[in-house]
């Protein structure tokens, strides 16, 4: 009697297994997110970008790993029929205004974001002239980091005032790097963003500083009114503007200070 009930019950079974809610089935978060660089911790994760407009959509995951001067960008191979865009993109990173864009191997942008945010979704555009949509939805993502530990104090971002803060169009132009309150390290040049979004940093002339010659800045991007330079491998350093000049904050590891010279 019970084994004729459980060879009944054996199909039911299965089907319940089947019709769990898709929020038990969403991507993982992806390796090393837990400790990536606090600037990118709210974009890992798995993503719906969409075609506007239309029924299509594909489920992308921007990864923490680097892969040249790019992160990593997964997404299943039938991606690329439902959005045919998909076939050139083989990364991501950040634009100078703070939002992901999806780039090619060469590092053109394939798809970059203007406006929005991860919790209503991002409008962007495609380099084929469409426009796209990049949605949270259900899947999950990496919380703040955070700590109520006294001497982990210091490794907390400071808050800043985005109005306050120096406009974005002041920001190219050179910079003296410092270590020390006026003792020149390096000079560094911050170019201004391109039509795509792309803003890059260079010395100018050589570096003696071995730590800021490893770091080697090849970018960099402005975000609520936090500056951040960025490394040929991609991760980043912010700076937020006090007393006239720039400081690194967090302030862990090294000091780190920019004063922007006159032209």
């Amino acid at each position: 009697m019970e084994k004729g009930l459980i060879r009944r019950l054996l199909p039911l079974l299965v089907l319940g297994a089947g019709s769990l809610p898709a929020a038990a089935q969403t991507a993982p978060l992806p390796r090393g997110a837990d400790k990536a660089p606090e600037t990118i911790r709210r974009w890992l994760g798995a993503w719906e970008l969409e075609l506007a407009g239309a029924t299509r959509s594909c489920t992308v995951t921007l990864g923490a790993e680097t892969s040249g001067t790019a992160r990593q960008l997964r997404f299943p191979a039938t991606c690329r029929r439902a959005l045919p865009i998909l076939d050139d993109a083989t990364g991501w990173t950040l634009a100078a205004n703070g939002q992901p864009q999806l780039l090619d191997a060469s590092g053109k942008e394939v798809v970059g974001f203007q406006k929005g945010t991860p919790a209503t979704g991002l409008d962007g555009k495609g380099s084929d002239g469409k426009a796209y949509r990049l949605l949270s939805k259900d899947h999950p993502r990496v919380a703040p980091a955070s700590s109520a530990n006294p001497a982990t104090a210091a490794q907390r971002q400071t808050p800043v005032d985005p109005a306050t803060a120096p406009a974005a169009t002041t920001l190219p132009g050179r910079y003296v790097v410092m270590r020390q309150q006026n003792r020149e390290a390096c000079r560094l040049i911050l170019s201004p963003p391109t039509a795509a979004g792309q803003a890059t940093a260079a010395f100018e002339g050589s570096c003696q500083d071995t730590g800021l010659t490893i770091f080697d800045p090849a970018g960099w991007r402005y975000d609520g009114g936090r500056l951040t330079l960025v490394a040929r491998r991609g991760h980043g350093i912010d700076l937020i503007f006090e007393n006239g000049q720039w400081r690194k904050d967090p302030a862990v590891g090294a000091p780190l200070l920019m004063r922007k010279l006159n032209p």
